[in-house]
C-alpha cells in the first residue's frame, strides 16, 4: 500500500471517527489501518491523532494535514479524470443508496445497459429506507425522493413523478369510482402510514386546494407493502406514480380523480457538498437522468 493509499486511509478514518469500521471498508484488519496511519505519521515526523480506548482525535498538525490532504486527493482523482478518460475516468466502484422498491424497479434494470456502456465502471447497491450518512458511511450517491433538507449536500433533480389516487378494476367495479374528494369518506383507503403520522392526500382543482384525511383497515410505511395491498384489492391509495406505473399501463390498477393535481415528488441524485464528483459517479447520474427522461413513470 503506498502514501497515496496511506493518506485516503487517513481521511477516510477521520470522517468516520473509527478504525474498525474503516478496516471493514477497505476490507482489511483494524491493526493495518493503525499501522499504515502510523507509518504515515512517522513519514510526516508529527503526530496526527490521539488515540485513546473510546475515541480518536485529531492534533493540530493533523486536522491541517486532514484539510490539505482532502484537497490533494480531489486535485488527484481530478487530474485522473482529465488524463485519457475514455479508458481511466470511466472506471472504479460507485457506491449507490436507494430505497429498496426504487431500486428494484428503476435502477438494478438499468444496470445492463449502463455495464454495456461502460465497461469499467462497477455498482454497488445498498437499499434501505433509512437516511444514509453519505460521508461517514463511504457512499458516493444516494437516489433520494421528496423534500431535501440537508444542506450538507449537493443534489441534482433527475426526474419528477406526479402523486395519483388509484386502486384496482376489481375494487372499484364493487364500490364505485369516486368523482371527487368528498366521495373517499365512503370509501376504503390504503394508508401510507410514516412514524405513526399517516399522510394527508391533497387535491387542487382551480386555484383551490382539499385535505382528506385517509381511514382504513391497512395501513403500512411500506411502499412494497402498499403496492400489495392495492393488488389485494383492500381500498383505494395515494401514491407516487413510480410506484405502479408498470401496473398502470398493464391494466392492473386504475387512477381515478385524474382532474386534481395531487402533488409531485422531486428525485435527486445526492452527493456530499464540496467535493469535486469523480466522473463515474458523474456518469452513473446522467445516465440515471437519461433513462428516467423517457420512462413513462416520471414526468
Amino acid at each position: 500500500m503506498d502514501r497515496l493509499d496511506a493518506i485516503r486511509l487517513f481521511i477516510r478514518t477521520v470522517e468516520n471517527g473509527s478504525f474498525s469500521s474503516v478496516a471493514r471498508e477497505a476490507g482489511v484488519g483494524q491493526p493495518a489501518v493503525s499501522k499504515q496511519i502510523a507509518a504515515l505519521e512517522a513519514y510526516l515526523g508529527a503526530q496526527l491523532m490521539r488515540r485513546t480506548s473510546r475515541k480518536m482525535t485529531l492534533t493540530g498538525a493533523g486536522q491541517s494535514f486532514y484539510e490539505a490532504a482532502v484537497r490533494l486527493i480531489e486535485d488527484f482523482d481530478e487530474i485522473k479524470s482529465s488524463i485519457g478518460k475514455e479508458h481511466i475516468a470511466s472506471s472504479g466502484l460507485v457506491r449507490v443508496t436507494a430505497a429498496p422498491v426504487f431500486g428494484r424497479l428503476y435502477i438494478t434494470p438499468k444496470l445492463p445497459d449502463f455495464f454495456a456502456t461502460y465497461p469499467g465502471i462497477s455498482v454497488e447497491l445498498s437499499a434501505t429506507d433509512r437516511t444514509v450518512n453519505l460521508v461517514e458511511e463511504g457512499v458516493d450517491l444516494a437516489i433520494r425522493i421528496g423534500d431535501l433538507t440537508d444542506s450538507s449536500m449537493t443534489a441534482r433533480r433527475v426526474a419528477s413523478t406526479p402523486i395519483l389516487t388509484l386502486a384496482t378494476p376489481a375494487y372499484l367495479d364493487a364500490r364505485g369510482a369516486p368523482t371527487m374528494p368528498d366521495d373517499l369518506q365512503q370509501h376504503s383507503c390504503i394508508v401510507f402510514d410514516v412514524r405513526q403520522e399517516p399522510r394527508l392526500w391533497t387535491f387542487t382543482k382551480e386555484g383551490r386546494t382539499s385535505f382528506h384525511h385517509p381511514v382504513g383497515r391497512f395501513r403500512t410505511a411500506d411502499p412494497e407493502q402498499l403496492r400489495a395491498a392495492v393488488f389485494a384489492h383492500l381500498g383505494l391509495t395515494q401514491a407516487p406514480r413510480y410506484l405502479f406505473a408498470d401496473a398502470i399501463l398493464a391494466g392492473k390498477v386504475k387512477v381515478v380523480l385524474e382532474d386534481y393535481d395531487q402533488g409531485i415528488l422531486a428525485i435527486s441524485a445526492v452527493h456530499p457538498a464540496g467535493r469535486r464528483l469523480p466522473t463515474r459517479t458523474r456518469a452513473f447520474i446522467e445516465f440515471l437522468a437519461d433513462g428516467f427522461a423517457n420512462d413513462p413513470a416520471f414526468a
